[in-house]
């Protein structure tokens, strides 16, 4: 959508709504109808014109068997709930609406809907396709179609389309977790609606963890008696110092009954519901329950914090036995193919002290833990296909040896993915760089709080599933994409959408829309109108698409420069640089602004003469170093890019609460190195540091320091080093490095990382995160 249509489309809208509203005014809309539809669909053509759609209407649903008929109840009431109309039941050559059934379109989802003079026809080959091309002709209609409150008009006017589509891959899927915070009954059918408008079709239903068991057990009624409840839970951050706790006895389960109606629910819109039961690890609650699961006696309790726990499950046979019956039950509600076991974060300290664990482990000639945790998923899945059922679990399972017929969800990367793929496993990715909504959504400091890193809409819709690394034959092991939402830091409805949408908009048109057809600007004036109706539905998104945003440019040499846009395009963009807020008569902006001195940047969105948006605020400070080239030895990881190399030397700090941001650099698996040219020979005396402190997030601040100086960017002295770090302020730990009279024009800096995350210490075995802010150079 260009800036001339999306202007039109606010007008358009209106004129939609008074024209389908004024009872009795059949009068046709003079203005071309603004085609709005997410997931964008593979082939759209708009016509001239619309098909009225009233009173006398009338609905023909292929009847071919009990599936179809299912549909047409279905899409009748359908119909009537969002329209108002009845649509009552005629001959196919007689209806308005007719849903026809045709064998030759190839896939099951696929779909083909056409508007034009002799009404509105959608065919598909299966019931699955007729339903999205369904919720494709609601995005065709006013907002007001999805309000269940508003009184509903007499008429609606159908704009004129053709429209061929059908989804780029088979899993399109969202994920919630329930044991962290318990969201009732209603909240979870609102979610599947939602799901279902988007045309994604798995709810993968994140039922068990440290923190609460939600699935009732008929044989292990303690789970909803004792792991169903924690004592109380943390608030604030959990990198908060000291960790402060609400003192509330928090829980919540599900019934079976009440199981069966969501799955029952969400079968009627074509989401296949994947419950996920943790194990081996994050199984502290059903070990608080039943204790003698665990290696060592307890006392336990559910955890009232976040984290990862040393107490999973031992492999013993009480164990399998226990998870066996649950599975049982779980597999009874569940009628989905894939069963979700999670797999991830198990901490082999317990295994590792335990008698049992290493006797099982000679005795199956297994050499390491490593061994024992995929012994422990091979029985299970072993179990789950004798059962006709399909394991997944996280990226974890591939660690000592990959389960026979295991689907692996890719969440710490893309290289879980790969390797899967690589030995002729299905995937879904799902990695963290693009897939967790409980990452912050913004830079602004009104947003509120979440576990950490950096998701912004526009990087949730860049998302690719397929890694360039696969061949051709190696791709089609990648079913699909999934986006994930952990609750620890969403304790209510009204947070859960305000992370979750519009953010898994995007992940729909990641899943459904082919590569060549997405393009950010068109998805960004579509999502304009397609926020109106998620707002209709009931839901309050986050609202991003007005802010000002600020990409700071540096690291080339050339000083550094602030690009200010809106996701919205039709925005002006109004700036001041001494702090004030801008109003009308303040600067437009139109280029890159260069940033010297000190700058109060502030810049706001203005849509004619009123504010349209969120400001964006930033303090430039200069430095030796800001503005200058720098080349990395290393490259961050890609999940934590910043703004590039020049985010370290820019003079504009990160933000203290959020390690994602584009001023931060994370590294995870090497040091961080740099070379800095001053441009000429230099004479400094002290050089400043910002690092990360969040062991909860396995961020640790580095072992070494090292700076160096040279004069032609070969030869290099050294001038100083540090080890012991001053303590952190919050999550914040400021270095001075003193290097008094040292001169050079390069300036070479080292910052060694903790390396492997000791024992005892949060994500113990693991690499350690180092992230670096600002490098200044005095």
């Amino acid at each position: 959508m260009n800036m001339n249509t999306y202007a039109l489309a606010a007008g358009l809208l209106l004129s939609l709504l008074l024209s389908s509203c004024q009872s009795g005014n059949h009068s046709m809309p003079q203005e071309k109808a603004t085609i709005a539809i997410i997931p964008q669909p593979q082939e759209v053509k708009a016509g001239e014109g619309y098909w009225l759609l009233d009173g006398q209407s009338t609905l023909y649903v292929a009847d071919a068997d009990s599936a179809w008929q299912q549909l047409a109840a279905f899409a009748g009431e359908t119909l009537r709930r969002h329209t108002g109309l009845a649509l009552p039941g005629a001959a196919a050559t007689t209806a308005s609406v007719r849903i026809e059934r045709d064998p030759s379109i190839l896939s099951p989802e696929g779909y083909t809907l056409v508007v034009d003079d002799n009404g509105i026809i959608i065919t598909a080959s299966q019931p699955a396709g007729a339903f999205y091309g369904l919720q494709t002709l609601l995005q065709l209609l006013p907002t007001t179609v999805y309000d269940a409150k508003a009184s509903k008009p007499d008429h609606w006017w159908v704009p004129k389309v053709s429209v061929q589509d059908a989804p780029r891959f088979a899993w399109r899927g969202m994920h919630l977790d329930v044991a962290r915070h318990f969201f009732d009954v209603a909240t979870i059918k609102q979610y599947i609606d939602m799901l279902a408008m988007h045309k994604q079709n798995y709810f993968h239903w994140h039922l068990t963890d440290d923190q609460g068991w939600r699935i009732e057990i008929k044989q292990y009624p303690k789970l909803t008696e004792v792991a169903a409840w924690r004592r109380e839970t943390l608030i604030g951050h959990y990198n908060d110092k000291p960790q402060r706790y609400d003192g509330q006895r928090y829980g919540g389960f599900y019934t079976q009954e009440e199981v069966r109606e969501i799955v029952r629910y969400a079968a009627e819109r074509y989401v296949t519901v994947v419950p996920e039961i943790e194990m081996p690890g994050h199984a502290q609650a059903a070990i608080a329950a039943y204790p003698e699961l665990a290696c060592t006696p307890g006392p336990f309790e559910p955890a009232t914090k976040w984290g990862v726990f040393e107490d999973v499950f031992c492999p013993k046979e009480e164990t399998f036995v226990f998870l066996e019956n649950v599975l049982a039950e779980v597999m009874a509600l569940f009628p989905s193919p894939y069963i979700h076991i999670g797999g991830d974060e198990c901490p082999k300290v317990r295994w590792e002290a335990s008698d049992f664990c290493q006797q099982l482990m000679r005795r199956e000639g297994l050499k390491d833990e490593m061994e024992l945790q995929s012994y422990f998923i091979r029985r299970i899945e072993k179990y789950l296909n004798t059962n006709g059922r399909k394991l997944i679990g996280w990226d974890e399972i591939l660690e000592g040896g990959l389960a026979p017929n295991a689907t692996v969800m890719s969440w710490r990367g893309i290289e879980g993915g790969i390797a899967a793929a690589r030995s002729g496993h299905q995937v879904i990715m799902s990695p963290t760089s693009h897939c967790y909504f409980d990452y912050y959504q913004a830079e602004h400091p009104d947003e509120p709080l979440a576990i950490g890193g950096l998701l912004p809409l526009e990087k949730v819709y860049s998302y690719e599933p397929v890694p360039a690394e696969l061949s051709e034959a190696e791709a089609r092991y990648i079913l699909g994409a999934q986006g994930n939402v952990w609750t620890e830091y969403i304790p209510t409805v009204e947070k859960l959408q305000y992370m979750v949408w519009p953010r898994a908009s995007a992940m729909a048109e990641v899943g459904w829309t082919a590569r060549e057809r997405r393009d950010y600007t068109d998805f960004a004036g579509r999502l304009w109108i397609h926020m109106e109706r998620l707002r209709a539905g009931g839901v309050k998104p986050a609202d991003h698409l007005n802010q000002v945003k600020a990409d700071i440019q540096a690291g080339d040499g050339q000083g550094v420069r602030a690009r200010l846009f809106t996701d919205a395009p039709g925005n002006t963009i109004r700036y001041t640089l001494d702090g004030r807020t801008p109003d009308t008569q303040s600067p437009v902006y139109e280029a890159p602004i260069l940033l010297e001195g000190e700058v109060e940047l502030k810049a706001l969105p203005f849509m004619g003469d009123q504010v349209s948006g969120r400001a964006v605020a930033l303090t430039h400070r200069s430095h030796l170093a800001s503005g200058k080239a720098i080349q990395l030895a290393h490259m961050p990881n890609e999940k934590y890019t910043g703004n590039g190399p020049g985010s370290v030397i820019n003079g504009v700090l990160g933000s203290d609460q959020r390690y994602g941001d584009a001023e931060w650099l994370g590294y995870d698996q090497t040091n961080f190195a740099a070379d800095i040219d001053l441009g000429k020979s230099t004479v400094i005396n002290e050089l400043r540091f910002r690092f990360y402190d969040a062991p909860g997030q396995w961020i640790y601040l580095p072992k070494m320091i090292r700076v160096s100086v040279s004069a032609d960017g070969k030869q290099f002295t050294a001038v100083g080093s540090l080890q012991q770090l001053p303590a952190s302020e919050g999550n914040i730990c400021r270095v001075r490095l003193p290097v008094q009279g040292a001169e050079g024009r390069y300036v070479r800096v080292e910052v060694d990382r903790l390396g492997k995350i000791p024992a005892g210490e949060s994500g113990a075995g693991h690499e350690a995160w180092l992230f670096i802010d600002e490098i200044e150079i005095r």
